[in-house]
């Protein structure tokens, strides 16, 4: 905090004071529904968009990050906590705060330790699967909300009201932005007057209430919603200490990889830079913060942030801006929110996610890489069919082994010279000369015990095919690493093409590569030589088998 106060000017304040007071306008309605999908009541969504943007504030790195419930991670957290209470029960309560302590206290272990980089173990289709899939769910579950009763049994009123929100929601989406530039109003306004259209229905439906007596004719609203600011406090269960640990270090990972996907994007934009290990320690805070005033797990929200950085938002002073009109509106007398039509909210819900449900990333490893493609598909039918912990392991799971089969069935080629040049490629890609008695493979790989058989398999498969082959030529142009297990296995390829007059060579190993060979004794009983270039074998070995 103390880096971007140094650097403040008073010309930043107007965008920071527009930013906060419409991120308010959202946090409302947002945070109260997604409080409802994690199975708490709606005022606690409020609570938990007070302290963690604050703390977030002072440790955090993104300017424009909006920090408070968010869809994904409110479902992650009725699925890990309902099977241990029932929701809307004191001891669930008590039990999100919990999760929210273990979560943030894991995230700032993790930024204290500089890990940062456990996010890469997430690859962008196993996230897109995962979005996808918590998307559909998320939206099922809204369903009976909207409807007032589970289906068939549809509460009418409900319905109309439900279903009137959602319409009047999908067409705020996609066409309300178009409409507003055309009746000329500037493009950054029409779309952030876009974004405000939840806060408006939820308003419109509220005075609807009252006005129709939907009360009476069985809507259900918020309910009672207690005035003043959450208090400071932390309730814990010394039994479930050890049944909140997995899912939370889960949620954790979960919080960190959408926190920094948001905020890295928006960060681009500004060609500012963000520290992963301070992101982690902001986040980590946030939640902290959210577990001793009563809330659950929080993270950066996509959405929340986008509008925060096109409402012109500077610093990090829009949230705090943000977090102070919040704490306002629980100050204030709060009948009016206890008037909101639960059939709303779920349209709210509903809209947001299905805002989430991009086939992009699908397409693209469809055509680019179909085991990528696979793991997507498999992450979000394991969270539809299993639940969410159950299909991020799967996707986790399905990406680390699509990455070890890669890893264990390197490229190799035969190499030929280009006519005329000094330039090695593919003989099976291009017109390149071979010299007779000569064979020379490049290697597209580090070598490591989990492909050092395929990559002797492949030498021999093209020994076979290159009979009469009286030199071989091992080109490490892309080999970055050599462990122990590949070691044994190149000295042991040295001795049995000793024993066939078969002479082995090295080109173009790396220096770091080079060091450790010196370590060991490859190079002393290497019956061959080790050439700087490819060139240089070439020129040493094929033109002596053509003399």
């Amino acid at each position: 905090m103390l880096h971007w106060l140094r650097h403040y000017r008073r010309a930043m304040l107007p965008g920071d004071i527009s930013a906060g007071l419409v991120v308010a306008m959202m946090m409302i309605p947002q945070g109260m529904a997604y409080a409802l999908v994690a199975g708490l009541p709606p005022v606690v969504g409020i609570y938990a968009s007070i302290v963690p943007p604050v703390l977030y504030a002072l440790f955090g790195t993104s300017t424009t990050q909006s920090v408070g419930p968010m869809a994904i991670i409110s479902l992650m957290t009725a699925s890990a906590l309902a099977p241990l209470a029932p929701a809307g029960s004191s001891l669930y309560a008590t039990l999100a705060a919990q999760l929210a302590l273990i979560t943030g206290a894991v995230l700032l272990l993790c930024g204290l330790l500089r890990i940062g980089f456990i996010a890469n173990f997430f690859s962008r289709p196993v996230m897109s699967g995962f979005t996808i899939g918590s998307s559909i769910v998320i939206a099922l579950g809204q369903l009976p909300a909207l409807l007032g009763a589970k289906l068939p049994d549809v509460h009418l009123p409900s319905a109309m009201l439900g279903l009137g929100s959602l319409l009047l929601l999908l067409f705020a989406r996609s066409r309300l932005a178009p409409l507003l530039r055309r009746l000329g109003l500037p493009a950054t306004a029409a779309d952030i007057g876009a974004k405000l259209a939840p806060m408006v229905v939820v308003l419109g439906s509220t005075a609807l209430v009252p006005l129709l007596g939907l009360q009476a004719l069985g809507v259900h609203t918020t309910g009672s919603v207690p005035t003043g600011l959450p208090i400071l406090a932390l309730d814990v269960s010394s039994s479930h200490w050890q049944a909140l640990l997995q899912p939370a270090l889960l949620i954790g990972f979960m919080v960190f990889l959408i926190s920094m996907s948001g905020a890295q994007a928006l960060a681009l934009k500004r060609a500012e830079k963000l520290h992963s290990n301070r992101e982690l320690v902001g986040l980590g805070a946030a939640n902290l913060g959210s577990a001793l005033t009563g809330g659950f797990p929080v993270t950066g929200s996509m959405s929340r942030s986008a509008v925060n950085f096109a409402a012109g938002a500077n610093s990090q002073l829009a949230s705090l801006i943000t977090a102070a009109l919040l704490a306002l509106a629980l100050v204030a007398p709060t009948g009016w929110l206890a008037l909101m039509p639960l059939p709303t909210l779920a349209a709210t819900i509903i809209v947001a996610v299905l805002g989430m449900l991009d086939t992009t990333t699908l397409r693209t490893a469809w055509r680019f890489d179909r085991l990528d493609a696979a793991a997507l598909v498999a992450t979000a039918g394991g969270v539809l069919a299993l639940g969410v912990e159950a299909g991020v392991v799967i996707g986790v799971a399905l990406s680390m082994g699509a990455l070890i089969w890669r890893a264990s069935r390197p490229h190799i080629a035969v190499l030929g010279r280009i006519p005329g040049t000094e330039h090695f490629r593919n003989i099976a890609r291009h017109a390149a000369e071979t010299a007779p008695g000569l064979l020379m493979l490049r290697v597209d790989a580090g070598l490591f015990f989990g492909n050092v058989d395929a990559v002797n398999e492949r030498v021999e498969d093209e020994l076979a095919a290159h009979p009469g082959t009286r030199d071989l030529v091992l080109v490490l142009s892309a080999v970055n690493e050599v462990d122990t297990t590949a070691l044994f296995a190149l000295n042991e390829l040295n001795a049995s093409l000793a024993s066939r007059a078969i002479v082995l060579h090295l080109a173009e190993v790396k220096g770091p590569v080079m060091d450790r060979l010196k370590q060991s004794d490859l190079l002393a009983r290497l019956n061959g030589q080790v050439f700087l270039s490819t060139a240089m074998a070439w020129d040493a070995l094929a033109n002596n088998k053509n003399a």
